[in-house]
């Protein structure tokens, strides 16, 4: 248990203070804002000997306006050579990140196919995933292993896109990648094909979901493909592909045996595997690890801890559960990063509960409290980039805020109301969500307005005050001081603990000794005593 809290603690800030400069998202431009992206095929020949790449990438889009020029992001450490719309060659400027396609004829509203021809060496990673960029490596046994981290960057680290958080591409992905025989990529979706001409294999991938754009990434290893049936929580057969290193075969079966018990917890509290026409994939890379739709990035080195006296791999987990938040549920603004992060991380917290029990579950809280950076707001305003949303309180401070909402709720209400979030059209898959969703959401499922609530953790850096005063001997008043709505409380008396409602107007207890509030820590409080 010791071991998980340093994980979440450590682990995770690491994540951000190493965080590097590529970023994405911000301000939508106008030539964008007009832009519906239907789709990606990525056509790409990797070359490990010169650590370069080129082919083309082919964006179908739907044009809410005439147009007569249009606007791609892609990192300037590649060449492009040239640009056809519809088909039709077209003069292009490519710098500071952007391609600039100025049409010859004012392209109309409606469907339109942009095809890029592009390639040098794509941008290194530093220190991978800390930072973003390919990861040239070899394995143990000298084969060429490849992989790509993107979240930060996005996909302009290697394609053309819109790369923006409010735009997906609707129809999926395509991707067709080309590499050394004998190596094999891994990918989003399902495999279509695999031709062998001459010493080159090409790998084609197609996902028809909606995805992110960092989840558009392969992975290049000598992998052997471990497969086995998962019927999910609703009876669907999925196949669960765990691409591994020849070199670790032996390994496999019992990390996937880790894995299913991981899969059906997710599944207990967030509803059915959400890619069930495709795959649950994982694919051992020689970076720690990275969340991508149906291709999770697995680089723990099989490192287990004991929850409930049996193996757990915590990194694993916690890149998975992204399936449901960040990739089925996903924030049309940075701003709003803390559903992915925060939920997903607690998320981690209820396989502590489900297995070790709710004892180890409020430990695992109580240590986070003292963690808080909270410096700035979780979401702080409109509009922000990738980098500047990053911060470790996204995570913990997130996570914390659903512990506390589960308290306010009670678990027969609250755990329903989680799943409906998850499993509900209305947020989910195409349908971009934001914090002001998820805020009128769980107001609706309790019946009172928790804005005050969301307001407190997510938009300030306030805490809970609550305030003692004693009034007579063994006499107390107890308030709430600078929140708007009545919440319950655990307080602990003489005559043990009692969950009572508070609000500014307060309660008065009778107690032999100095009342106790809320020592469990299910709120981020500060407890003023007079």
């Amino acid at each position: 248990m010791k071991k998980l809290i340093l994980f979440f603690l450590f682990f995770i800030p690491a994540f951000i203070s190493n965080s590097q400069s590529l970023t994405n998202g911000g301000k939508l431009p106008a030539e964008q804002a007009i832009m519906d992206i239907r789709h990606y095929t990525i056509a790409l020949n990797v070359d490990f000997e010169r650590r370069s790449i080129d082919g083309y990438t082919t964006i179908d889009v739907i044009m809410a306006q005439p147009t007569h020029l249009l606007l791609f992001n892609l990192l300037d450490s590649l060449n492009v050579s040239k640009v056809l719309v519809n088909g039709k060659n077209e003069s292009f400027d490519y710098k500071n990140n952007k391609i600039t396609i100025n049409l010859n004829n004012i392209l109309p509203a409606g469907k339109a196919s942009v095809q890029v021809f592009y390639g040098g060496k794509p941008h290194v990673a530093r220190r991978p995933p800390w930072d973003d960029g390919f990861i040239w490596s070899r394995d143990s046994t000298g084969h060429q292993w490849m992989a790509i981290t993107a979240e930060g960057a996005g996909g302009k680290l290697y394609f053309p896109c819109k790369d923006h958080p409010s735009d997906e591409p609707n129809e999926g992905v395509e991707m067709i990648i080309t590499v050394p025989k004998g190596l094999v990529v891994a990918g989003p979706g399902l495999l279509q094909s695999v031709k062998t001409h001459g010493d080159k294999s090409t790998f084609h991938w197609k996902t028809n979901y909606t995805i992110n754009n960092y989840s558009i990434i392969f992975n290049v290893g000598d992998y052997a493909v471990v497969t086995r049936q998962y019927t999910t929580v609703d009876g669907h057969t999925v196949p669960i592909q765990f691409y591994v290193l020849k070199e670790h075969l032996a390994k496999a079966q019992h990390h996937l045996d880790i894995f299913v018990k991981t899969i059906h917890e997710q599944e207990k509290y967030f509803g059915e595997y959400p890619w069930v026409k495709e795959k649950i994939g994982i694919v051992e890379t020689p970076h720690l690890g990275m969340e991508h739709q149906t291709m999770n990035a697995y680089g723990n080195k099989f490192r287990y801890i004991k929850v409930g006296g049996e193996d757990y791999d915590e990194l694993m987990h916690h890149e998975f559960g992204h399936e449901w938040w960040g990739n089925k549920v996903t924030a049309k603004d940075w701003a709003d990063y803390w559903i992915h992060e925060g939920i997903c991380t607690f998320g981690d917290a209820l396989y502590i509960r489900e297995f070790d029990g709710e004892a180890a579950y409020i430990k695992l809280f109580q240590n986070y409290v003292f963690h808080f950076e909270n410096k700035t707001p979780i979401v702080q305003h409109a509009d922000m980039d990738e980098e500047s949303a990053y911060i470790g309180d996204i995570y913990v401070k997130g996570a914390f805020f659903m512990h506390t909402l589960r308290y306010v709720m009670g678990d027969s209400l609250f755990f329903p109301a989680l799943k409906k979030f998850v499993t509900n059209p209305k947020y989910t898959y195409d349908n971009l969500v934001s914090t002001d969703d998820v805020e009128q959401f769980f107001t609706q499922e309790e019946g009172r307005d928790l804005k005050p609530l969301f307001d407190m953790y997510l938009r300030t850096t306030d805490k809970l005050e609550i305030h003692v005063k004693q009034t007579a001997l063994n006499k107390y008043v107890i308030s709430l001081q600078n929140i708007a709505i009545p919440l319950p409380v655990d307080i602990t008396t003489s005559e043990g603990t009692k969950r009572m409602m508070l609000d500014k107007k307060g309660v008065t207890i009778v107690s032999n000794i100095l009342p106790v509030i809320d020592s469990q820590t299910f709120y981020f409080k500060k407890v003023i005593i007079e």
